[in-house]
């Protein structure tokens, strides 16, 4: 075996001690001994020296190249007089010295400390009850509060001046979103068809970037959050509250600046038009999905103003289009979380909760699409830069793999040798109204894999769109505010801008690692409030469906909860089971276990 020397990877750690290094530009992982691990931590990029064995392959020798983290959370404990940091075990195998922990802190107590090298430095004590949260926010990096220089930013903010924007506060005007949201980043206005049946529909956006300046306190706090954290019953934001539940935040009867991008969408759903300008603006409602949707559906107006009604239903007539050519065209056309939880007084889940998309959740995603969709294709038609969200298509052998899963869940979608964009709609015709249809979702989500960012324009798959990208969040996401700083820069006169700037790219790959280990402290915590959940029912049965086959064990989805858990292999009858990585299948003594069952 040719390996190279020295290679480059990033570090995992598993909680027994050991870890396992993922190599760079290789589908393949080597082994990490639990002494070799010793001063490193989840996530750290490092070189180290390969070398075959029983194992596999084994690294030895690392060498730190970069690391994230700028922070441990653990537990004090002493030797010999000394005290040191024993870190969350899904981060490190090692304890690190502790440096500056007051000397009232007793052994055992859980903490927070900065990394300096290769010591950590106290920064403070955790009480009990915040001990999992803060637990989770730290492992994956999240800083739950502010600077103060981005703080005092935040307080001195004002709204800016209205030259140059373009009026639309006599414009019927609303914002449709969950009872719980408080960062309204986005409002929809359309005026009467044109006697061709012409349908204009705008999207007007918060103008973030007017109280938040790039390279300023708030801008690089910002960016090194890259998006807003929505964990059960808590949120990180992105903007300290005082911007995005306030001065950003497009609160009904409030005047606010915004980026508008105006479609002009025929009776076919073609978008024949569209202009992007700066605009000031005022919400004349906020209206929830609910009561939009019990308008629509059942001609039900306790939801919705008099005033707005017209506006609603012409919404309406222009979403619709657009889905008629979203269905035309192919791919899925939404995929949302398939639970959520309800929470007691006391931030303890009591319930889970299924979701269902409703017209009013489609309404709003066609026209957030349509939105980003245009804005990539009026940054393209001037030849200026963007931050495109990209998803390949998925290669053969994923084709063949999702094929095989759909029969294991009793569905002959028939693939072929391709996927296309087409015959993934008709296979979520198949499956939409199944029984099955969250974990038929949550496996086709894995195989078609993660959308990212990259400055090259090309297509993302699952939305069967030519060009996409983010624009209808820069309250929540940085690389929806890059966007607007590009095109607020060509509307200001600036010619100098040009299309795959290097340092877009640099940026590209910066956020998507942010996001990512934003999604995963999610994750984190939604499943240790649903396993507290869980205690509580200790001994009952359960039916789910197998969703992921690994070495170790299997993953399940339960059936009407959407909840998700682990059966460990040494746990399932018919062993000693052997993995079939291929095909994601357990076989053992006349049993096996795969996808789908």
């Amino acid at each position: 075996m040719q390996l190279p020397s020295p290679a480059r990877g990033v570090l995992s750690v598993h909680p027994r001690g050991f870890g396992f290094l993922d190599l760079a530009e290789r589908d393949e992982s080597a082994f990490v001994p639990p002494p070799a691990l010793r001063g490193f931590l989840q996530g750290d990029e490092v070189e180290a020296e390969l070398t075959p064995d029983d194992r596999g392959v084994t690294a030895s020798k690392l060498k730190l190249v970069s690391r994230w983290r700028e922070a441990l959370y653990g537990t004090l404990v002493e030797r010999r007089g000394k005290r040191f940091l024993r870190p969350d075990p899904q981060v490190a195998s090692s304890d690190w010295p502790l440096r500056d922990a007051p000397q009232e802190l007793e052994r055992d107590a859980c903490l927070v400390a900065r990394i300096e090298g290769d010591e950590v430095v106290f920064e403070r004590s955790v009480p009990e009850d915040e001990r999992p949260l803060t637990a989770t926010l730290v492992r994956w990096g999240i800083r739950a509060e502010f600077p103060e220089d981005a703080l005092a930013e935040a307080r001195a903010g004002e709204l800016p001046s209205w030259e140059g924007r373009r009026d639309l506060r006599e414009v019927p005007t609303l914002t449709i979103d969950a009872p719980t949201s408080r960062d309204l980043d986005d409002a929809l206005s359309a005026l009467p068809a044109q006697p061709d049946g012409a349908v204009r529909v705008f999207v007007s956006i918060a103008d973030v970037d007017a109280l938040v300046p790039e390279g300023s306190a708030l801008d690089r706090e910002a960016r090194g959050r890259a998006t807003s954290t929505y964990l059960p019953g808590h949120v990180v934001p992105m903007l300290p509250r005082e911007l995005s539940e306030g001065l950003l935040s497009l609160l009904p009867e409030q005047e606010r600046a915004t980026v508008t991008i105006e479609l002009r969408i025929d009776c076919d759903g073609a978008v024949t038009a569209r202009d992007v300008y700066l605009s000031r603006l005022r919400s004349h409602a906020r209206l929830s999905y609910a009561g939009v949707a019990a308008f629509l559906d059942q001609d039900d107006p306790s939801g919705v103003p008099p005033e707005l009604q017209e506006t609603l239903r012409w919404l309406r007539t222009a979403a619709s289009r657009l889905g008629v050519v979203r269905k035309a065209r192919g791919g899925l056309e939404i995929q949302r979380e398939e639970v959520g939880l309800k929470l007691d007084e006391d931030g303890r889940a009591s319930e889970v909760v299924p979701r269902h998309e409703n017209s009013a959740h489609r309404l709003v995603e066609r026209l957030m699409v349509a939105a980003n969709e245009g804005v990539a294709a009026w940054l393209a038609e001037r030849g200026l830069p963007a931050l495109y969200r990209v998803q390949d298509e998925p290669d053969p052998e994923r084709v063949a793999t999702l094929a095989e899963f759909a029969r294991n869940f009793g569905f002959l979608p028939a693939f072929g040798d391709r996927l296309t964009p087409r015959g993934l709609a008709a296979f979520q015709e198949q499956f939409q109204t199944s029984d099955v249809a969250p974990q038929v979702r949550t496996v086709l989500r894995r195989v078609l894999g993660r959308a990212r960012y990259q400055v090259q324009p090309a297509g993302h798959f699952a939305l069967a769109s030519p060009g996409y990208l983010h624009f209808t969040s820069p309250i929540r996401r940085y690389a929806d505010l890059s966007v607007h700083r590009i095109l607020k820069a060509h509307l200001a006169g600036d010619r100098e801008q040009v299309a795959g700037d290097p340092r877009l790219g640099e940026l590209a790959e910066e956020l998507d690692g942010r996001a990512r280990r934003a999604s995963r402290a999610e994750d984190d915590r939604f499943r240790q409030l649903v396993a507290e959940l869980f205690q509580g029912q200790l001994g009952e049965t359960f039916t789910g469906h197998v969703i992921a086959v690994r070495s170790n064990r299997l993953s399940v989805q339960l059936l009407g909860t959407g909840v998700r858990g682990s059966l460990p292999i040494e746990e399932l009858p018919g062993g000693p089971l052997e993995l079939e990585p291929e095909r994601e299948t357990l076989r053992g003594e006349g049993v096996s276990y795969v996808v789908g069952q």
